[in-house]
């Protein structure tokens, strides 16, 4: 059956039947979630159990909110007889399971097994399947259905077609506000990726609009899922370019039921680290793009690790250890044949050092026992924590701080030369080299690239605690040891890893996913390339795309399954800063979101001549502190208009975007190159139109605009 026409729906019993499912849904979610609210804590034995159960409480009561506003069930799959496990039942695909009072399902959770043919049932293997339902809502309610026939006695009837246009239209939606869930619009070759293996690193080299984003927090979503007892005890990150972004995605997980995976930027990441050694101040210091790009390179690993374990000194004389009347004595030569055992094993410094102690401990052990005496486990713990013994082992392997030890290495040109040497260059050594060494790391002004230093040297000592799966977006804009520092977070996990080789930005990004992956820890990794893209319009990917030549040719160019082709303007203006405000006035008429999208050097600009006019619009990544003084956002993503800086358009999606001055975005980075790869990003933001306000010249790479209109 196709999707319900407009006129009368009504009166078609079909669609009120399954608006009364619906409805009785929503009843049994609600009194789910009563139950729930009615369990007692204080029913647990103790107050460890007490707040267990709490905690449990609340996660539960999360996972059972109602949104009004979403439907609770998007699909219906109507199984066929000879199926194993649903045979000739008709089950709701939803965003959460729900059931009635003796347990049976109103709403199956499009996670579970048989959820699956939703999303990949075909005419060519209908898994059992007769017919796929697709609903249609406005504003949570009910308004429409199409159905299609997947059983091979079922070709010649109605709905047999494998175009959805409720799919289109759910896909093509106008989005305000933050970014939403795609569960209603999960692709075959996406939901593969959504449920691999929880074992299974996957990285994703998705195009602008194939979903990327949405799929690694859909699979973070399903492996929460598939994976409860394990991922809730070891952790999901999900790591992203910036607070913006991870404002932008934040609502999806959630709307999932999902609330244990943790949100960070590597700056937060690597920052957490700067807190646990001690430096308060956090990242208060900048780089420039140069020295970021040398502190970013793996070669630094080497040189931190080699300046680490410069610290071993080889015994100048033996151990003496007074016990009782006897004074017991380890020779040099065997202290030196244990450090060189330590050192060989490949423990961290911070380990091999506690181990030291024991080590020397119990070569006075096996003396006292030759010497007729009978000690135990104690008399070896007693004699490691003996002070000749703390202080030996402070000669030969003393202590050392990450942060101290970073600290040292950029201000002590003798110390840097030593670690350095046959690594690093002497032009590169200078470079890294700080004009003035603070006094201590109190006082020191922290880039981000220092704290990722800091984050290797602190692991490299003693060992970085693995969760179970993190989830790293646009990976390209990651240096090598920012990787490093995310693959530390999953070394006995998985990860999945979203990027786009055309989106780098950065100097010291990836230019492959095999190098990438290498240094993430997750060389085996299993990389599937997007280049079908759902959401941005075919003219518009196509005219961003004639950069693709220059910056990454050895990508396939990206293609978009649309139907509607998009709406281009490319106008060149003689002011664009005073003729700004009647495109984004045509935007703002038009249903949908609205972006505009400046050079990072004209937001100031911009905003003046927007408030001159009087035009309500938010700045992206403008700083609200709360009463702590952390950064809460703007209102971004409420406003009809957001104008946001071109370095921050990574990620984000607008239905109708206005850019301006693209030659600007290009000329603003470091090289052509990577300006044309910004204005790559730039150009990909739309969903629905695209308005391009120039008043220099064009980057030539985008050739003549052609067209009428243009």
């Amino acid at each position: 059956m196709p999707a319900f026409p407009s006129t009368a729906p009504e009166l078609d019993p079909d669609l009120e039947r399954e608006r009364d499912h619906l409805a009785r849904s929503r009843r049994q979610l609600a009194r789910m979630r009563t139950r729930a609210a009615a369990l007692d804590s204080t029913a647990a034995g103790d107050w460890v159990s007490q707040q267990v159960l709490e905690s449990a409480i609340y996660r539960r009561m999360k996972a059972l909110e109602d949104d009004p506003a979403v439907p609770l069930f998007f699909g219906r799959l109507d199984f066929g007889a000879a199926h194993p496990d649903a045979g000739g039942e008709s089950l709701y695909i939803g965003r959460r399971h729900v059931t009635d009072e003796v347990g049976d399902p109103m709403v199956i959770d499009w996670r579970a097994r048989i959820s699956r043919a939703f999303y990949r049932a075909s005419r060519a293997e209908p898994m059992g399947v007769d017919r796929r339902r697709r609903f249609g809502f406005q504003h949570g309610r009910l308004t429409a259905f199409e159905d299609e026939r997947l059983s091979e006695d079922s070709a010649d009837e109605p709905g047999a077609v494998g175009y959805s246009a409720l799919l289109e239209a759910e896909i093509e939606r106008p989005r305000v506000g933050p970014m939403r869930d795609i569960v209603a619009t999960i692709q075959p070759e996406q939901d593969l990726i959504v449920r691999s293996e929880l074992e299974q690193s996957v990285c994703v080299q998705g195009a602008p609009g194939t979903g990327k984003t949405a799929v690694g927090l859909h699979r973070a979503a399903y492996l929460l899922y598939a994976h409860r007892d394990r991922l809730s005890r070891q952790g999901v990150l999900v790591v992203g370019p910036n607070t913006s972004f991870l404002r932008y995605i934040g609502d999806v997980l959630p709307a999932l039921g999902e609330i244990d995976a943790q949100q960070t930027t590597i700056e937060q990441l690597v920052a957490q680290t700067l807190t646990k050694v001690g430096v308060r101040q956090g990242v208060r210091g900048y780089d420039t793009p140069q020295v970021a790009t040398l502190k970013g390179d793996v070669r630094m690993a080497r040189v931190l690790e080699r300046a680490l374990w410069s610290h071993l000194t080889p015994p100048s004389e033996a151990l003496v250890v007074p016990r009782g009347a006897r004074r017991w004595r380890v020779a040099g030569y065997q202290a030196e044949e244990i450090v060189t055992a330590l050192r060989s094993r490949g423990v961290r410094y911070g380990a091999a050092r506690s181990m030291l102690s024991q080590r020397l401990a119990h070569v006075i052990l096996v003396k006292m026992e030759l010497a007729g005496e009978s000690p135990d486990d104690r008399v070896q713990d007693a004699v490691a924590r003996s002070r000749p013994v703390k202080q030996y082992v402070d000669q030969l392997w003393p202590a050392v701080h990450p942060a101290k030890l970073v600290l040292r290495l950029l201000g002590d040109p003798a110390f840097l030369s030593a670690a350095a040497d046959g690594i690093l260059s002497t032009q590169e050594q200078t470079l890294l080299l700080r004009g003035k060494p603070p006094k201590g790391i109190g006082s020191a002004r922290w880039s981000a690239a220092d704290a990722v230093l800091v984050d290797e040297a602190d692991s490299l000592i003693d060992r970085t605690t693995s969760l179970g799966h993190v989830v790293a977006d646009e990976a390209q804009d990651l240096s090598a040891m920012m990787l490093r520092a995310v693959g530390r977070r999953c070394s006995t996990g998985s990860a999945t890893v979203l990027g786009d080789l055309a989106q780098a930005t950065t100097p010291w990004g990836s230019r492959s996913w095999d190098e990438a992956l290498k240094h993430l820890g997750k060389a085996d990794a299993h990389v599937e390339e997007l280049t079908l893209g759902f959401r941005v319009p075919g003219e518009v990917i196509e005219y961003a795309a004639r950069l693709l030549e220059t910056t990454a040719p050895q990508l396939a160019p990206p293609t978009s399954l649309r139907r509607a082709r998009g709406e281009l303007v490319v106008t060149r203006a003689t002011d664009p800063l005073t003729e700004v405000v009647a495109h984004v006035e045509t935007g703002l008429a038009k249903v949908g979101s609205v972006g505009l999208i400046v050079p990072d050097v004209l937001v100031d600009p911009v905003t003046e001549t927007l408030s001159a006019t009087g035009v309500g619009f938010a700045v992206l990544g403008e700083v609200t502190p709360d009463k702590e003084g952390t950064d809460v956002g703007g209102a971004e993503y409420a406003a009809a208009l957001d104008v946001v800086p071109a370095s921050l358009a990574k990620g984000l999606e607008f239905d109708h975007v206005l850019l301006l001055e693209p030659a600007r975005i290009v000329a603003a980075e470091a090289d052509r190159l990577t300006g044309l790869r910004r204005l790559y990003v730039c150009l990909t933001r739309a969903v629905t139109s695209l308005a391009v306000l120039h008043s220099e010249d064009l980057p030539a790479e985008l050739g003549d605009p052609g067209g009428s209109g243009r």
